[in-house]
């Protein structure tokens, strides 16, 4: 399978399991039209207010709308393009007067077509479970907070506890001597499997817990009929995923509002 067509795969997996999971915050704001997908959580994160290419049929207009939209939110927000793909928006969001930030680095889109039918021994001591209840996503949320170092309630606004019965969605928990120490989370859209809150711990990372979990909700995407896997690498995570036989398929450039001048930082407690 060809990168493009991977790239299709991963982008339409990201956009959709945006979608389920802002679409459960409180205060959120879901519109996907004119070939844009604007996704509002109201949470008070760049990451969790983004507007996406959906599609060929994006305007200038679209994405100009898009873009005023998220700032009469107050938020703060990104705008992703994908490189070389979405290039011609670029004028329109300088035009717009967003930026890349001073220390940007394009966030990869990783894939793995086909999915191996064997993964790698569990570490010994460590065991993946999937929930099946309420208090299996709890313990995934708990952990999932700590391996990322962000609030709790941030995450419970998008994984609601009922999470693991919604359709195409799977969660997991890894427990060392029975305590929770890494988590992750499938969501599939057609033959495609995505790969999400791959997190650990800080006292239980390098064992190779993350790369374990990372194989077990492909697997399971595979046994699931899926025969390709998607995701979004960190820089952290980039070299295990690369290990692992993902590879690059996209780059997304993250556009945002400007750093505030100095002497014109914003009042204490504003969102930033």
């Amino acid at each position: 399978m060809d990168d493009a067509t991977l790239a299709a795969l991963e982008h339409e997996n990201l956009i959709e399991t945006f979608t389920s999971g802002i679409g459960n915050a409180p205060g959120h704001l879901v519109r996907r039209r004119d070939g844009v997908a604007l996704l509002a959580s109201g949470l008070p994160v760049r990451f969790f207010n983004q507007v996406e290419i959906e599609n060929e049929s994006a305007t200038d207009d679209a994405v100009a709308a898009a873009v005023a939209a998220m700032r009469r939110r107050a938020m703060p927000f990104v705008v992703f393009l994908r490189r070389g793909t979405d290039d011609r928006f670029r004028p329109l969001l300088e035009q717009l007067g967003l930026v890349l930030p001073a220390d940007h680095e394009p966030l990869p889109g990783m894939a793995l077509h086909p999915i191996p039918a064997a993964t790698s021994p569990v570490p010994a001591g460590h065991e993946i479970r999937r929930a099946t209840d309420d208090a299996g996503v709890e313990d995934h949320l708990r952990t999932a907070a700590l391996g990322f170092g962000m609030p709790e309630d941030m995450l419970r606004a998008i994984v609601p506890p009922d999470t693991w019965r919604q359709p195409g969605t799977s969660v997991y928990v890894g427990y060392t001597g029975g305590q929770p120490v890494t988590t992750g989370y499938g969501r599939r859209t057609g033959r495609t499997i995505g790969v999400y809150n791959i997190a650990t711990i800080e006292s239980a990372r390098r064992q190779g817990l993350g790369a374990a979990m990372t194989e077990r909700v492909a697997a399971d995407g595979a046994a699931d009929g899926c025969d390709v896997a998607v995701l979004q690498a960190s820089p952290m995570g980039l070299p295990i995923y690369e290990r692992l036989g993902y590879r690059t398929v996209v780059e997304y450039d993250g556009w945002v509002e400007p750093a505030p001048a100095p002497g014109n930082e914003a009042p204490s407690g504003a969102p930033s």
